[in-house]
Parts: structure tokens; C-alpha cells; sequence
């Protein structure tokens, strides 16, 4: 499957979980998508166990418009990325102009944030349901929920079927 002409932000913040940003930025990138890190100040953002992830760009410094997709990997980042308005703002442009908002494990922290789960199908790490059922999400135990433009996983395990929706999602956005 290839998306070539997409270009996809991975959001980073410390203590991110290893897998849940590198396994995306690579599976994109192995597909032909063009792939930026945007941070929120810092050149490089340390994972939970010390991996660097290099940023290519500030959030606030960037056009939503000039994305075809986000991912937000989980950890303890999201608790900290929210903190960022420069990234919640960039989450719901995505969202508002119906493009794929991916998040996995606590990253539904940012969904909440940017106000863009109400009366939607979603899917996070078990520890945070209660916040995405009091965001006005529908909190469903699956490995992948896709509802419309939101792609929702639960943990690293759910990666493969994780980046494979978003996968197709980019490449059906591509066929219009």
C-alpha cells in the first residue's frame, strides 16, 4: 500500500512510550508517506526508558493544512503534550477538517482535550475509560476502533491493527 504525497505528524513529548511513536513513524514511512515529529520548544524529547525522538518541527510553528493526518503516541506524553495549546489546537484542526486523528493507549488524553470524542466510537488504554466516557465517548474493549476520521487503540500490542487502519485510511483519503 502505498501514500505517497501524504505528509503525517507524530506528535513527541517526554516519556513517550517507545513503540507506540517509532513503530507508526516507521510503518508510514516504509509506505511512502512523509512523516514529521512536531514537538512543543524542544529539539528532542526522551522516551519513557531514554530513547531520543529528534523533532523536525514546533507545533505552534507549523499549518495544520499542510498535514494529511496525526498521530498521537501514548506513554505519559499526552498528559503533558495537553498542557501544550499549540498541540490540542493542532489536534482539532486536524480533526475539524475531517482528516485522520490516530491515538493510542493515554494519547486519548489529547482526544479529550481537543474536544473532538462527543457521541463518537473510541478506544484507549483501560486506566483512562472513565475520562473518555466523561469527554462524551462511546469507550469500547476493541484492539482498533475506527470511527470516521478517529482511529483509537488500546496498547503497543494493538499496533499492527493500529497502523494498519491508519494505513488504509490514507490511502482511501488518496483515492478521492
Amino acid at each position: 500500500m502505498s501514500i505517497k504525497n501524504k505528509h503525517v505528524a507524530i506528535l513527541a513529548e517526554d516519556d513517550y512510550q517507545e513503540l507506540e511513536l517509532h513503530y507508526p513513524r516507521l510503518r508510514l514511512i516504509e509506505a511512502g508517506a512523509r512523516v514529521s515529529v512536531l514537538g512543543a520548544g524542544k529539539d528532542v524529547y526522551h522516551s519513557k526508558k531514554g530513547y531520543a525522538a529528534e523533532c523536525d518541527a514546533d507545533v505552534g510553528e507549523v499549518d495544520a493544512a499542510d498535514f494529511d493526518a496525526v498521530v498521537i503516541p501514548g506513554g505519559y506524553a499526552p498528559d503533558k503534550m495537553r498542557a501544550h495549546d499549540s498541540m490540542v489546537r493542532f489536534v482539532r484542526a486536524l480533526h475539524d477538517a475531517n482528516k485522520p486523528v490516530a491515538w493510542i493507549c493515554h494519547a486519548g488524553w489529547m482526544a479529550v482535550s481537543a474536544d473532538i470524542i462527543r457521541g463518537r466510537k473510541v478506544t484507549s488504554t483501560s486506566s483512562i475509560r472513565d475520562d473518555m466516557s466523561n469527554a462524551g465517548g462511546e469507550w469500547v474493549d476493541e484492539s482498533v476502533v475506527v470511527d470516521g476520521n478517529l482511529i483509537s487503540s488500546r496498547v503497543p500490542g494493538d499496533l499492527p491493527e493500529f497502523c494498519k487502519a491508519l494505513l488504509n485510511a490514507l490511502a482511501s483519503d488518496q483515492a478521492r
